[in-house]
């Protein structure tokens, strides 16, 4: 972990904050999670990788996508290890996903593009989970801002969330 972190306890995450949120959601689902504010970015898998201490497989990335047969957004959690392969999720799970405006994120979600929790959303998603976050007995993800990540079981989350684990890419 980073020496410039600070734990954000209760005391100290600003009421009504999005990171208030993913602490309220997290109680809500019985979720333990711990919430970390850093000094540095955590915009990227590997920024939040060097940031948290881990290895960047066990860091969450959170992409918005527009489903394009319900027209809305969905939730994809993918390994920081992994890329989405678009075309495979396609092919193999009938899915089709389109990029969405920023705005469109931020007012449905209540998060900015690089600090998208997997919970405290305005608004419920649906959430497809890379099945390799599994493989860890902890996971970092995005805690509502761009500087700030939450440790997390991802058993635990992906069941809290009702995520649908999926192959993010082709076997290798």
């Amino acid at each position: 972990m980073s020496e410039t972190a600070i734990e954000m306890t209760p005391d100290l995450i600003p009421e009504g904050s999005s990171m208030a949120r993913v602490a309220r959601a997290a109680d809500e689902a019985g979720l333990k999670i711990r919430i970390l504010k850093m000094a540095q970015s955590t915009r990227t898998a590997q920024e939040a990788a060097d940031a948290a201490g881990c290895d960047v497989s066990q860091i969450v990335k959170s992409l918005v996508f527009e489903n394009l047969a319900s027209k809305h957004l969905n939730l994809m959690l993918v390994s920081g290890a992994h890329n989405a392969d678009m075309d495979y999720i396609s092919e193999h799970y009938g899915l089709s996903f389109a990029r969405c405006d920023v705005r469109r994120v931020r007012d449905e979600t209540g998060f900015a593009i690089g600090g998208v929790a997997p919970i405290g959303h305005l608004s419920p998603i649906t959430v497809y989970m890379d099945r390799t976050l599994l493989d860890h007995a902890e996971v970092w993800a995005a805690a509502g801002r761009p500087d700030s990540v939450f440790s997390v079981d991802p058993q635990a989350l992906a069941s809290a969330i009702n995520a649908e684990l999926i192959d993010v890419r082709a076997p290798v």
